[in-house]
């Protein structure tokens, strides 16, 4: 029996050797080491050996399979490589064809609205600051002077993650963890970019999109430093020649508040059908800060004020870029996006 192994062993090295193809080599293996071959037909005679004589054999047996399948897949490895030299010797590279220029990418609009806001604020002496996105009701009510009953709730229609704990529907949480970090030091002026999120969704409206929050502190903050500093911000974003106009509104965290429009960039005043020929286009939504806020966060309203104010950055960008509909912007449609630089 000892004699057949060795006689196999032989054979199946020169067959292995002398296989041109992946094909012929599996062929091989099946006739040598599958369930009725050579070798499996070997192993199936060893009860009629004596009882002595078995344990030798098989465990000669045993070693050759293990010899064999390292040899076939060493075997395979040399062919597969033959096969990739081969088929690159026959694809020809002509060095005379120009070469494919590579695509590159380049920033979402939004970003480069984003970018271009915290540009002009920056040049204000307002720095940038981050917040969680998901945030606790606290910060994104609360202590923005949004109670638990109140009514005003309503206005942002929220996903909520727990009864604690939701997808926040405002940057201006930001204002608060800012000033709890701060307090009671002067001046604060920061800018809170971010994305935002409410249950909504229509031509104008997004479950997500962008804010831009921004927040002053310090002593002796007027209305008229609000005005001033949301009138330059028009100029700069939209021309020199803006004009802007504020009307009497509500939020629960700033009192007195207002919304802010920009003199229609379409018809520059004279309405149109854009502005509802009003001549007017809102823009975002601002006012001085509550002083329950101010307390809140660990200020002393009797001493200090502040100014705050809130922007969509898909607004902007739409009026900016005079775009009708909102989602164009999340289509990831490279015939849209490429027309921005």
């Amino acid at each position: 029996m000892l004699q057949k192994l060795k006689e196999l062993e032989n054979e199946a090295r020169l067959k292995v050797k002398n296989a041109e193809s992946l094909e012929a080599l599996k062929e091989i293996k099946i006739h040598i080491l599958g369930k009725k071959g050579e070798l499996t037909t070997l192993l199936r005679s060893l009860a009629a050996l004596d009882p002595e004589e078995r344990p030798k054999v098989g465990s000669a047996a045993n070693a050759l399979r293990l010899e064999l399948e390292k040899l076939f897949i060493s075997k395979e490895q040399v062919l597969l490589d033959q096969s990739r030299g081969d088929k690159w010797s026959i694809e020809q590279i002509d060095i005379t064809l120009p070469g494919r220029q590579a695509s590159l990418g380049q920033k979402h609009p939004l970003t480069l609205i984003t970018d271009e806001i915290k540009e002009i604020f920056i040049g204000l002496g307002f720095q940038v600051a981050h917040g969680p996105e998901i945030e606790s009701d606290y910060y994104n009510y609360e202590a923005l002077n949004f109670p638990a009953d109140h009514p005003a709730r309503d206005m942002q229609d929220s996903f909520y993650i727990t009864p604690q704990y939701l997808l926040r529907t405002h940057t201006s949480p930001v204002q608060i963890r800012v000033m709890e970090k701060l307090a009671p030091a002067l001046p604060v002026r920061i800018i809170a970019p971010g994305k935002v999120f409410r249950r909504d969704d229509d031509a104008t409206h997004s479950p997500m999109f962008h804010q831009v929050e921004g927040l002053a502190v310090d002593r002796d903050i007027t209305f008229a430093d609000l005005k001033g500093t949301l009138l330059l911000f028009a100029r700069e974003m939209f021309g020199p020649e803006q004009k802007i106009r504020l009307r009497p509104s509500f939020f629960p965290f700033t009192e007195p508040s207002a919304e802010v429009d920009i003199s229609c960039i379409i018809c520059e005043g004279e309405g149109c059908r854009v502005c509802s020929d009003t001549g007017w286009l809102e823009i975002l939504g601002a006012g001085m800060v509550h002083p329950r806020v101010l307390e809140i966060a660990g200020y002393d309203p009797k001493q200090v004020t502040g100014f705050a104010f809130g922007m969509g950055v898909e607004r902007i960008a739409m009026l900016k870029y005079g775009i009708a509909d909102l989602r164009l912007f999340f289509t990831n449609d490279l015939r849209f996006l490429k027309q921005f630089v």
